[in-house]
């Protein structure tokens, strides 16, 4: 979350909310989004991403896009501040997946008996800067196999739920 929303979620006006998290992390992500777009890729009903998505809105922390079809109504975050430079959206986007895990670890019990479980997990390897570059695309190559589940409901396995998969490929630097 970035200061200003976190001062927001402290003050009490916009209490924190798991769905809220999730469509910032989101719009973050894809830049626009519809109601629609959001329920598909979230799998919630578009009538509750439509609630958050306003109420989001209502503390200025979201805007509506302009639209490209005139039925859809895409938002998008607030355009009107300079966009960030590069470390500073990696920074904001690792602090909302922290938290999405943290989440995760305090709310496990709640979940059904087989999703308790998670493949969380770390290892050290030797790379080049060129082979860094390679497992990085080849994460990325095989995530993309499970886009399109993001925007047909159709495409995905019955029990299929969102995933959040996250990869940090970094160089150790000397102690």
């Amino acid at each position: 979350m970035t200061e200003e929303t976190e001062d927001i979620v402290r003050s009490g006006a916009l209490p924190e909310h798991a769905v809220r998290t999730a469509l910032l992390e989101l719009l973050a992500e894809r830049g626009t989004l519809t109601s629609t777009e959001a329920a598909a890729h979230l799998g919630h009903s578009s009538g509750l991403c439509s609630f958050h998505l306003r109420q989001l809105a209502r503390y200025g922390l979201i805007e509506e896009a302009p639209a490209t079809d005139g039925r859809a109504r895409p938002w998008r975050l607030p355009q009107s501040q300079p966009p960030a430079p590069r470390d500073e959206f990696s920074e904001l986007a690792r602090g909302l997946e922290d938290e999405s895990h943290q989440r995760w670890l305090a709310r496990r019990a709640e979940a059904p008996a087989e999703w308790q479980r998670d493949e969380a997990f770390s290892a050290v390897v030797h790379l080049t800067p060129e082979e860094l570059t390679a497992v990085g695309e080849a994460v990325r190559q095989l995530l993309a196999r499970y886009r399109d589940r993001d925007d047909d409901p159709a495409a995905r396995p019955a029990g299929a739920r969102p995933v959040a998969a996250v990869t940090r490929l970094f160089p150790l630097l000397d102690q």
